[in-house]
């Protein structure tokens, strides 16, 4: 009977592998997980879509002269699906620490018991490091609007509507958020020696260059402020990376 249990629960074997499908049925498990995190993160935010959008309101009150706010909507279902949009974004910084403590308990497996001590440090640093994203995403917004709403000068009057601008603000705080992930990513391959320390330095031109590039992409605004506090931090989580892997002896 011992015997047959254990060939029906199919585990894992020294070196903490599985079968092909029961790697696919734990990845469906996590996501399933992490999606039903991220709807009922969106149900929260979608509640409470009043409070977020005036706070969000403020940074355009402040970048324009006149201090004046006029939103438009062309369609008569705009207004929903903006609503849909802005509790999709907050379902999803809402659901951060579930989604990305499933995304970790996938990954464990393949590392070895002194490794997966990093689960907890992993999980915690990821939320700091988003939380501090958004942070910076939202003190780059007021000069990036202040660019991109003044730039074609005073015979020009910006008229937006409301999709659109919750729609930048929203990608703003997702973009400087997962780019401030960037340690984190660049700490697992050196924990799980996929790189090492030698190679990031030795490739830090390489890296700025990418770095640049990456922010010059990624950023929704396409400014130069955007751009800069994008970059800056991302390179600086470059070097401290190399600093952490050194302290790790990877």
């Amino acid at each position: 009977m011992i015997k047959l249990r254990r060939t029906k629960r199919a585990p894992r074997t020294p070196d903490a592998s599985m079968p092909m499908l029961e790697h696919l049925a734990e990845l469906r498990n996590r996501i399933i997980i992490s999606v039903a995190a991220v709807l009922a993160g969106a149900i929260v935010a979608f509640a409470f879509y009043d409070p977020i959008t005036n706070f969000l309101l403020d940074f355009y009150r402040d970048s324009i002269n006149n201090g004046e706010i006029t939103f438009i909507f062309t369609g008569p279902a705009d207004a929903f699906i903006t609503r849909l949009k802005v509790a999709t974004y907050g379902g999803i910084v809402l659901a951060l620490p579930i989604w990305l403590w499933q995304m970790w308990r996938f990954i464990t497996p393949a590392l070895d018991p002194k490794e997966k001590r990093y689960a907890v440090p992993f999980v915690l640093s990821a939320i700091v490091l988003f939380a501090l994203g958004a942070f910076v995403a939202f003190l780059t917004l007021e000069p990036a609007l202040n660019f991109l709403l003044n730039i074609g000068g005073t015979a020009q009057r910006p008229l937006l509507t409301y999709d659109k601008y919750l729609t930048l603000v929203a990608l703003m705080v997702v973009a400087f958020g997962l780019s401030f992930e960037f340690p984190i990513v660049l700490v697992f391959l050196l924990i799980a020696r996929i790189i090492t320390t030698a190679q990031l330095r030795h490739a830090r031109r390489w890296a700025a260059v990418g770095i640049v590039a990456f922010a010059a992409v990624i950023t929704p605004s396409q400014d130069p402020y955007s751009l800069f506090f994008m970059a800056v931090p991302m390179y600086v989580f470059y070097e401290a990376s190399i600093i952490i892997g050194r302290i790790l002896k990877r």
